[in-house]
Formats: structure tokens, sequence, C-alpha cells
């Protein structure tokens, strides 16, 4: 069987959209620390209780009401899981060594991501809705095509 959450050719979404757990606390803090590093906006976010996010969920297979995964979109292919993480990361200024951590397992590396992914709201928070970014944020916001 074909592993779920290898990368992906993907249609219809833009190249650097970020989908994540909007109600997350950690995942509403990773798109913080993406946008405050991020000074072109290259990634846009969605959330998935978004519009948008709900699509892309449904395109890459991640249930909306309970993500097990966040993606990302480059040149045309869907990222997931700690692939995802890694290509955001190694592409900010500053960061490019993190494109190192390709050469982990991936077994290894989603295995410790699914342990955080599975109890983040246990150890980080949930909110009750999705964060509304403020003005220094927007630029950093999906939008349809």
């Amino acid at each position: 069987m074909a592993d779920r959450w290898a990368p992906k050719p993907v249609q219809g979404i833009a190249d650097g959209t970020v989908l994540y757990d909007g109600v997350c606390v950690i995942c509403s803090a990773a798109f913080r620390f993406v946008a405050a590093r991020d000074p072109e906006a290259r990634f846009r976010f969605t959330a998935v209780q978004d519009p948008l996010g709900t699509r892309m969920a449904g395109l890459l297979g991640i249930d909306p009401v309970m993500p097990e995964s966040n993606a990302v979109v480059i040149d045309g292919t869907a990222y997931m899981k700690s692939d995802a993480a890694i290509q955001v990361l190694a592409r900010l200024p500053r960061y490019g060594w993190a494109r190192h951590l390709r050469h982990v397992p991936k077994g290894l590396r989603d295995w410790v991501y699914d342990r955080i992914a599975r109890n983040r709201y246990r150890l980080f928070g949930k909110t009750e809705t999705c964060m509304i970014p403020g003005p220094e944020l927007r630029r950093h916001v999906a939008r349809e095509e």
C-alpha cells in the first residue's frame, strides 16, 4: 500500500499555501512563527476550518473535523506531516539548514509528528474559534484563486 502521506501532485491550490488546524494553539503559533520570518509572504495560510482549507483537506484526504496532518503546496506538489514542516522551514531565510532533516527516516519523523499531533490539544490547548489575523498577518492569509 502506498504511503497515504507521501508527497502528491495537486491542482487548484496555489503554491505556498499552507493548511493548518486553526483552533490548535501550537498550529496557530507556527503560522505566526513562519509569517514573522517570511518577509516576501511566500507562504499563505488557510485554516482547515475555512472554506479553502476544507477544500484543500478534501483534495489531500485530510479529515477537516479532526485533521491528522498539516500540508503545504510547493511547485504543484502537496507535502504533509513532517515533510510539510521541513519544506516550509527550509525555505525561510536563515533556516536552510532544515532541509537536512529530510535525511532523518520519514517513518521516524512522522512518528514524532504523530505523537505531537495526537496530543496537541491536551499539551498546547485549543481555542473555540480560529485566530483572526491582525494587519501584520493578513498578507499571509491564503485566498481562493
